[in-house]
């Protein structure tokens, strides 16, 4: 087991005084049977009432509102998280199991197509392939093996916009992208998959107490009888080094920060993120 700690600062810099703004967070890691959130708090500058509630999809949401004029906005969430390795789902299921009317009527909204994970009759043909070969379970991890034969990891290469095709095209994307193109294939298989969203450290051996720059980092979770972490990003199942936020159908899900405001010009954005083993 670790104990991490995670500090996410989001700066804002308007070019003109905003007058109002209305935001959502989504930066509260979950408590769920491989993670327990010990502390998390997420702070603004200027200071802002801000009130919680869990979301469809279960993620915590801190939502704030500012009618005060402002130039700067700040947000930082801080967050102590005790995690463990992620655990196997007991049970698999075969491909007719998932062909049936209960499991589909039960995973409709994560085996569809969303804005970031549009069907393709070519990755449908790729995943049809491995279906032959693979069982549900063996699938998704050849499913993410051949994400990462196609796409380069470029970190700037994509925008918060691109879909997972927009990355196949390119032949590069960050782990957003993986994320996405993975969703494509296993949903376009019939396996229910979501879009994780979280942070990574990067050392295993990371030495108690150092602080280092980290960043967030997405992956998915796939249903094969349970649900299950992959990350396609690294080829890998997740361990104690993962904690993570949000689960949705995509990253629009489960963006860090939304928000709308009144005023004129556009923003300059700065996102800190410094992770820390303590224990």
């Amino acid at each position: 087991m670790w104990r991490v700690r995670v500090v996410h600062s989001t700066g804002y810099a308007y070019k003109s005084a905003v007058t109002a703004s209305f935001n959502e967070a989504r930066l509260t890691p979950r408590s769920d049977s491989r993670q327990n959130v010990i502390l998390n708090r997420v702070e603004t500058v200027p200071a802002t009432r801000s009130y919680r509630y869990v979301d469809y999809w279960g993620t915590a949401v801190t939502a704030f509102d500012l009618h005060a004029p402002h130039t700067e906005l700040e947000v930082t969430s801080s967050s102590v998280v005790e995690t463990e390795v992620g655990e196997k789902p007991e049970e698999t299921v075969s491909w007719d199991d998932l062909r049936t009317e209960a499991v589909i009527d039960r995973f409709d909204e994560v085996l569809g197509p969303t804005h970031y994970t549009p069907r393709s009759k070519r990755i449908d043909r790729v995943g049809r392939s491995i279906a032959k070969e693979h069982d549900p379970f063996e699938a998704v991890v050849a499913a993410a093996q051949w994400v990462r034969s196609e796409l380069d990891y470029v970190p700037g290469t994509t925008g918060v916009h691109s879909s997972g095709l927009d990355a196949l095209r390119e032949g590069k994307g960050v782990c957003q992208d993986f994320a996405h193109l993975s969703l494509i294939m296993l949903r376009g298989m019939g396996i229910p998959a979501r879009y994780v969203s979280g942070y990574l450290h990067p050392s295993r051996e990371a030495a108690i107490g150092d602080t280092i720059d980290g960043q967030s980092h997405a992956w998915v979770q796939a249903w094969t009888g349970g649900w299950w972490d992959y990350d396609p990003t690294n080829d890998t199942e997740i361990n104690e080094q993962y904690v993570s936020v949000g689960v949705g159908r995509d990253y629009s899900d489960v963006a860090p920060l939304k928000g709308i405001y009144s005023g004129e010009g556009s923003t300059d954005l700065d996102v800190v993120v410094e992770i820390t083993r303590l224990a």
